[in-house]
């Protein structure tokens, strides 16, 4: 992925550009899709300069960064998408000072405004239950009568059971679900090896029913599924090759939807409900971290504010002193 040349955009944007997105993917380790939201921020930012009249890198100060970012505010941008802006305005202007393309680096001293920090919707452990109840329903409705073969919405629905469980049962992202292979997967010691943000591994456990999910979904799902036998995707699509993230997501939102009551949510609310859940249930935090592959404490303590307000909303509901 390279930057694209912008119409307008003086050559020195357009080389700093193209350095930084060299220096995102290469020394940073970035993934495709946070290069893009960098690159997009940088890119905004120096669209802004050209249009004030920069021509030149080391003409971006904090006036011209707090005029991009009013114009932001006017524009009506969410609060969290300035503050996000602003965070990657300041690693741009960082980068181009440590690289000698700015004097000094004015995004030391720019400020934004704190993103309001909702809570994220998550399933109780009885709406879980009845997610994988609905998704086992699936497998049972496409079967085909004893001793004949197993059919393709067989398989894809074995192949959305097994997913289901290991999301629920891991806290993986949907990106690192769909790029597991089976050599990641050690079936004995019940282990899933996975490679998340940065890419940076981890090993994560995961229990009996998602174990008995998965083969079920080796032994008769993904064979049906299969075209290639050199392929090695765990999980498959209709074609044989590696599924694609839309497929789990839709699959996940149809049966969260079968879930009375539950939230409207899709993997990633499995993660942040498996996250939940483990802190419910007395595990420490910096084992989350761990689990979830979080680089920093600060976001997996975010779970602990969904674990008080599911008290303090049990405690209203339940106490007749509340």
């Amino acid at each position: 992925m390279h930057p694209r040349e912008t119409p307008g955009l003086p050559d020195a944007f357009d080389d700093a550009l193209r350095a930084y997105e060299r220096h995102l993917a290469a020394e940073r380790g970035h993934g495709r899709n946070t290069r893009r939201a960098y690159l997009g921020d940088a890119r905004s930012l120096l669209e802004f300069a050209a249009t004030d009249g920069c021509g030149r890198l080391d003409e971006v100060d904090l006036k011209l960064l707090r005029g991009w970012l009013a114009r932001l505010m006017e524009s009506g941008a969410a609060r969290a998408t300035i503050a996000r802006r602003g965070a990657g305005a300041r690693a741009f202007t960082a980068w181009a000072h440590r690289t000698g393309r700015l004097p000094v680096d004015p995004g030391r001293r720019l400020t934004s405004p704190r993103p309001l920090r909702r809570l994220p919707a998550v399933l109780t452990t009885a709406e879980a239950a009845a997610l994988v109840d609905a998704a086992a329903g699936r497998v049972t409705s496409a079967e085909r009568t004893p001793g004949e073969a197993e059919s393709p919405a067989t398989a894809v629905a074995l192949r959305d059971l097994a997913a289901v469980e290991l999301l629920y049962a891991t806290g993986v992202r949907v990106g690192e679900l769909v790029a597991l292979d089976l050599e990641s997967v050690d079936a004995e010691r019940r282990l899933v090896r996975v490679r998340g943000k940065g890419d940076r591994e981890r090993v994560v456990p995961y229990g009996i029913p998602a174990a008995r999910r998965l083969e079920q979904y080796l032994s008769r799902g993904r064979p049906v599924l299969l075209r290639a036998p050199a392929e090695r995707a765990l999980f498959l699509g209709r074609r044989g090759a590696r599924v694609d993230q839309r497929q789990i997501r839709r699959a996940v939102t149809d049966l969260v939807a079968l879930v009375d009551g539950a939230p409207a949510i899709g993997p990633h609310g499995l993660r942040h409900s498996a996250a939940t859940h483990l802190l419910d249930g007395g595990a420490d935090l910096r084992s989350v971290q761990e689990l979830l592959g979080h680089a920093t404490l600060s976001t997996t303590q975010l779970y602990t504010h969904v674990s008080v307000e599911r008290l303090r909303a049990s405690y209203r509901q339940a106490h007749p002193r509340a």
